[in-house]
């Protein structure tokens, strides 16, 4: 026997407020407001997060949306922060403070390498960070600003940066292993400040400068050498951030060049290209990135002469309660 559902479909259901844990897909009619809404996925998006008790701009970071960690900055810091995905709490400092330095790992397991504490002070240092304090451990063999960086605490790849202060951007790559440092393959196009994803064995290097203007091309390296892949960012930049993998990876923000504004730009990569997404809400670079394409976060950073305070997090899918008709 045909039931009335299968005649008619579902029934609306009529409330006089919004619920407040609707799920995806639901429908409802609002009484009060005489509204039909529905909750329903918009893909990635970014939200306002917890702010950083130190405002920076030029820092690093590493870990997840929930267990996040951000370090060094611009004026040169060793000021450390750890993000439980509601609110930053201070740790224990770098012990050689700096900006523009590369960061990898998780919150109990980081590594910080290069930077500089300020011209004509550039960095080789190399500190690993185990939930607590930082560590000394073996240089760099060339030390560098602006340097990109992908892996974990025992399995990094650093790659380009700059030397001087005339910034020329550096082709060498090397690895990490847990104590030492070892030369890789080379970049194809020399460049400092890119965007990093991925791992030691399946790294992404992508925007920059070489010295200028920005930069749009894309690298991938398999743990042994560097391929430039077709795929170009739609928005060239440099000082940009980024995070996940050589399949599935996140651009966010940076600085044109010229004009040298701030951008809020983001963009996402599945092997093959680059596709515009969702903005970030506010203009910066120089961030502290952590997470993947799923959840993560960008905070800290700057544009050209502020240092800011304010996180953002993205969230894959994403969702919003929408007003599908008035009548």
């Amino acid at each position: 026997m045909t039931t009335y559902n299968e005649i008619k479909g579902d029934v609306v259901e009529r409330v006089a407020s919004d619920p407040t844990n609707p799920s995806d897909g639901d429908i409802w009619y609002n009484t009060t407001t005489g509204v039909l809404k529905g909750y329903v996925n918009i893909g990635g998006a970014w939200a306002s997060g917890g702010n950083l008790n130190t405002g920076r701009g030029y820092l690093s970071g590493c870990g997840t949306q929930n267990a996040g960690l951000a370090f060094g900055g611009n004026p040169p810091t060793g000021a450390t922060e750890e993000y439980d995905g509601t609110s930053w709490t201070e740790q224990n400092d770098l012990n050689t403070a700096r900006r523009q330095l590369g960061g990898t790992g998780i919150q109990t397991a980081a590594l910080a390498f290069g930077g500089t504490s300020g011209y004509p002070l550039v960095r080789a240092q190399t500190e690993e960070y185990d939930g607590t304090s930082w560590t000394e451990q073996n240089d760099l063999s060339q030390a560098r600003y602006a340097i990109g960086g992908a892996g974990t605490q025992t399995a990094t790849v650093a790659w380009g940066g700059s030397t001087t202060p005339a910034d020329t951007g550096q082709t060498s790559t090397e690895e990490y292993d847990g104590t030492s440092w070892t030369a890789g393959g080379a970049l194809n196009t020399g460049r400092y400040a890119t965007g990093s994803a991925g791992t030691l064995t399946a790294a992404l290097a992508f925007g920059g400068r070489d010295p200028s203007p920005a930069n749009t091309a894309t690298e991938e390296y398999n743990g042994t050498s560097w391929t430039t892949v077709p795929a170009t960012l739609n928005t060239a930049r440099h000082s940009l951030k980024g995070f996940g993998t050589t399949s599935d990876a996140l651009a966010f923000g940076g600085e044109f060049q010229p004009p040298g504004a701030a951008v809020v730009n983001t963009e996402q990569y599945n092997g093959s290209t680059w596709t515009t997404v969702s903005s970030l809400a506010t203009v910066k670079k120089g961030m502290a990135p952590g997470g993947n394409t799923s959840a993560g976060f960008a905070a800290g950073g700057g544009p050209p002469a502020a240092s800011l305070v304010g996180t953002e997090e993205w969230n894959d899918p994403s969702f919003t309660t929408q007003t599908l008709t008035t009548s």
